[in-house]
């Protein structure tokens, strides 16, 4: 598998644009970008852009979640679910920017 599926991306460029009401998208926005295998999505806000999380298909096309530290690596949990689709992780990622 060379780079993420088209229909993969759109489900996750879908969930970002959800992300902010209408009304509040001149000041944030989140938004993804892809790099090789991997998907990174991030908030702009006021001219600074903040890494939410990263989504990554393997070459079976299973999907995996990272986080990334203090330093800006990123990092698996053990406990982080993997899917053969984005949107189960897509939920994860949401339950866990609504506890921080």
């Amino acid at each position: 598998m060379a780079g993420i599926p088209e229909f993969a991306l759109r489900q996750i460029e879908r969930w970002c644009a959800r992300r902010v009401p209408g009304h509040l998208r001149d000041q944030v926005r989140v938004e993804c970008r892809t790099r090789g295998r991997a998907v990174t999505i991030f908030e702009l806000r006021d001219g600074t852009e903040r890494e939410i999380a990263q989504l990554r298909v393997d070459e079976f096309g299973i999907w995996s979640v990272f986080w990334a530290d203090s330093d800006g690596e990123w990092l698996a949990h053990p406990d982080a679910p993997v899917a053969s689709t984005p949107p189960p992780l897509l939920a994860e990622i949401e339950r866990r920017c609504e506890r921080d």
